[in-house]
């Protein structure tokens, strides 16, 4: 069988992690935690890198930093993880959820003012497959209503928007290190906070509502407890192993990049004929490879198609069911029909796409898909 996905190696993660353990300090925060900061911060110009143990604690984060209370309205799209809503219900938000494009999952940024009252506080754009949501849009929204923006970013690690990496355009970001991620760490996440008013407060937050970093910093002659907060950041562990992978960035994406066209190049033309979409940017994104996906034109052959694949040795999967028809969520929902949420949830596909896919497996793979479809 063909994977989805295989977690790429260095083969320095076990050694950086070795080095950490011998280093007698393995809870967070320690010299392989710096690295990635400093890593990130460099490279990418954001104001401040927090990792932390998922990027779900790096929402949660965001809600707490945004000082969501319940009454508050959050908008995000319907379309994507439970974590992007579950991050600001637990604050106790109502969600308003966003129908996506017609051209693409992201949440229509067009559709955005006619969801704002004055009860909402937020927007949370996701970044699907990596692939910029129209961040001019949401940012003159945000700024016309006073809204915060935070930016799912999970899948967006060296991806940008008119030269801007995404995560660093709203004011804060959270990105994940999932092992289905470019660069991962098993779990783990990171926020990125773009104003200087969170980045404080930010630090605070994940170690446990105290300000036992500015402690070690020799800011503060003791540390105490002086704000709501959690045990957010991983521990050293964590860190080394995403270290070892930081270094490879450049190698992984040229991969990544380089399988997706091979897709790209097999598929598009034959298949867009048929009515078969396929990722579209808008003007001013790039693509950092995470996922190649493609939508079929109903359940039924999308069905018919992971059928296919499935008895030919290859493992290709759907992904979100829309979020406004959750068991949970249903009978919350006032916002009307959703549906290009629903014909993403019901015709979306995901191909096998990782560093080590070799190019007769994903020849393979072209070749079963074109003769089904």
């Amino acid at each position: 069988m063909i994977p989805f996905n295989k977690p790429y190696l260095s083969g320095k993660e076990t050694l950086y992690i070795q080095e950490a353990v011998q280093s007698g300090k393995i809870s967070g925060d320690g010299i392989f935690t710096k690295k990635c900061h400093s890593f990130f911060e460099q490279r990418y110009g954001f104001r401040k890198c927090l990792l932390t143990t998922s990027c779900t604690d790096a929402l949660e984060m965001a809600a707490l930093l945004l000082d969501i209370q319940p009454g508050d309205e959050v908008i995000i799209p319907s379309y994507t993880f439970v974590s992007t809503a579950n991050a600001f219900a637990l604050r106790g938000a109502k969600i308003v959820f966003a129908d996506s494009t017609g051209f693409n999952p992201n949440l229509d940024a067009s559709a955005i003012e006619s969801l704002i009252t004055p009860k909402t506080k937020a927007i949370v754009p996701v970044h699907y497959a990596g692939i910029a949501c129209d961040m001019d849009i949401i940012m003159t929204m945000a700024d016309k209503h006073s809204l915060w923006v935070v930016e799912d970013a999970a899948q967006s690690i060296d991806s940008f928007y008119k030269g801007k990496p995404l995560g660093s355009i709203g004011h804060l970001g959270a990105f994940s290190f999932h092992e289905t991620k470019n660069i991962i760490s098993g779990e783990g996440g990171m926020l990125a906070v773009n104003d200087e008013k969170f980045a404080r407060r930010a630090e605070i937050i994940r170690e446990k509502g105290t300000n036992r970093s500015a402690f070690f910093r020799g800011e503060v002659d003791k540390y105490g407890w002086v704000s709501l907060g959690s045990s957010f950041l991983p521990s050293e562990i964590i860190s080394a192993f995403l270290y070892a992978q930081v270094e490879h960035l450049d190698e992984i994406q040229t991969r990544r990049k380089w399988l997706w066209t091979r897709y790209w190049e097999g598929l598009y033309e034959p298949l867009q004929k048929k009515g078969i979409q396929f990722p579209r940017l808008i003007e001013g994104a790039t693509n950092n490879a995470h996922m190649f996906y493609m939508v079929c034109k109903n359940l039924e052959q999308r069905t018919a198609l992971l059928n296919a694949l499935k008895s030919a040795g290859i493992w290709a999967v759907f992904h979100y069911l829309s979020l406004h028809k959750s068991p949970y969520f249903l009978h919350e929902h006032t916002g009307g029909e959703l549906p290009w949420s629903d014909y993403y949830s019901d015709a979306l596909v995901r191909l096998p796409l990782f560093y080590e896919l070799k190019e007769e497996e994903q020849d393979h793979i072209i070749s079963v898909i074109l003769k089904v479809l």
